[in-house]
């Protein structure tokens, strides 16, 4: 079992920047690619970023590339979103995900957070 938990989300001007976290329970978390979906009002959830197990692979959505990064410290238990550039429909609820192999489609996710709000004013 895996308990992810999110941090780091609130509310920013748009072109500013936000940094989420989400931290894992277990000395499991490196045996785990890690993704990033959000979920906007009124819309399905979407694929946002994903890293593989050892952090040295990343993929991003094409809606986030060149803005967001995603990266994890295997140590720590903790995975991050670097979120720069960010504009109003970048507002939504982002949640993180544990899958036990590198895939996009949330279907394939094992575990996931509560989710945290970002909301990007125009």
């Amino acid at each position: 079992q895996v308990q992810l938990v999110e941090s780091g989300g609130g509310l920013v001007q748009a072109g500013g920047s936000l940094r989420l976290s989400c931290t894992a329970s277990g000395r499991t978390f490196s045996s785990y690619a890690m993704g990033w979906f959000r979920q906007a009002p009124g819309k399905g959830r979407e694929f946002v970023a994903i890293i593989n197990k050892s952090g040295g692979s990343t993929y991003y959505a094409d809606s986030v590339k060149g803005r967001f990064t995603i990266s994890r410290d295997n140590a720590k238990y903790t995975m991050y979103l670097q979120m720069n550039s960010l504009k109003p429909e970048d507002t939504a609820v982002y949640s993180c995900a544990a899958c036990r192999i590198y895939s996009t489609d949330y279907d394939r996710y094992d575990y996931w957070g509560q989710g945290t709000q970002v909301t990007v004013s125009s």
